[in-house]
C-alpha cells in the first residue's frame, strides 16, 4: 500500500500546530536541501500583533517527511528540555517596546530565533531573561 505523502505531511502539519497551539496562518515550513542531501525544516512563527517572524526551530531528515516526524518528537517535548526566555526589543526607528518569549537551550540561542533571518542590526535588543521554572 503506498501512502499519499501529501497527506502525511498535513497530518503531521496539523499535530505540530496542535502540540504548539498556534492556529493556521501562524507558522511557516520552510524546508531547504543542505549540501549533505538531506532536508532541513525551519519553523518560523508569525506574530500578527507585531508583524515579525521568528525561528520556532530547526530540524533535519533524509527527505521532508522525516524532517516533520523530527519537528514532531521536538514539539512533544520542547517545554521539558529546553529553558523559557522573555526577550524585550524594537525595531531600530521605531519607539514601541515588544515582547516576545522563545524557547531555547541558552540565552545564545534564544537571541539566534530572535534575529533569524533578519539583519541583526534592525533589531535592538533591551533585555533577556530567563524565566523562573513554573
Amino acid at each position: 500500500m503506498t501512502r499519499d505523502k501529501n497527506l502525511e505531511i498535513a497530518r503531521l502539519q496539523q499535530e505540530i500546530e496542535a502540540h504548539i497551539g498556534i492556529g493556521q496562518g501562524g507558522l511557516v515550513y520552510n524546508f531547504e536541501t543542505g549540501a549533505n542531501g538531506k532536508e532541513k525544516l525551519f519553523l518560523i512563527t508569525v506574530n500578527p500583533r507585531h508583524n515579525q517572524s521568528f525561528l520556532f526551530h530547526a530540524t533535519e531528515g533524509s527527505d521532508r517527511l522525516d524532517a516533520l516526524r523530527n519537528m514532531l518528537d521536538y514539539v512533544r517535548t520542547y517545554k521539558e528540555r529546553d529553558g523559557s526566555y522573555t526577550i524585550q526589543w524594537s525595531v531600530r526607528g521605531e519607539n514601541t517596546l515588544q515582547t516576545s518569549y522563545f524557547r531555547a537551550k541558552n540565552v545564545l540561542e534564544a537571541l539566534d530565533k530572535l534575529f533569524y533571518d533578519r539583519d541583526p542590526n534592525s533589531i535592538t535588543v533591551f533585555s533577556v531573561n530567563l524565566n523562573p521554572i513554573s
